[in-house]
């Protein structure tokens, strides 16, 4: 699994301009260089705002992998699951669409969400 998605933006022909001359110059190795270290800057600036919203909201930060055994085990336990996360979340091929609708309570992902179309499709009303 790639550690990355791609995105697309559009800016405007003079911002873009301005990022060509700092690589020009030697600034930044390449545009997706001066993109990604503004991103980053602009996510450490605003590093206590997404603290907060993380531990207001109990999300988890990274990846999150769940078979079909995980949720069998939910099952046999009578437990719902509540996903919450920031990053990744991955529903294996291997899990009915049923099963994932009958233990799933709830899915909040802010990220990337991979699942089988059939798991998404008995999810859509409970993704937030």
């Amino acid at each position: 699994m790639p550690d990355s998605e791609k995105i697309t933006i559009n800016m405007n022909v003079v911002d873009l301009g301005k990022v060509d001359l700092l690589v020009q110059e030697g600034v930044y190795s390449n545009r997706t260089d001066f993109i990604r270290t503004a991103i980053r800057n602009l996510l450490d600036k605003h590093s206590p705002e997404i603290q907060q919203s993380v531990t207001r909201h109990s999300y988890v930060i990274g990846v999150l992998l769940y078979n079909h055994v995980d949720l069998e085990r939910f099952r046999a336990k009578g437990e719902k699951l509540s996903i919450r996360v920031i990053g990744v979340v991955v529903l294996d091929k291997d899990i009915p669409a049923d099963l994932a609708a009958e233990v799933i309570e709830s899915v909040q992902v802010r990220g990337v969400f991979k699942a089988s179309e059939a798991v998404k499709a008995a999810l859509a009303d409970r993704m937030g």
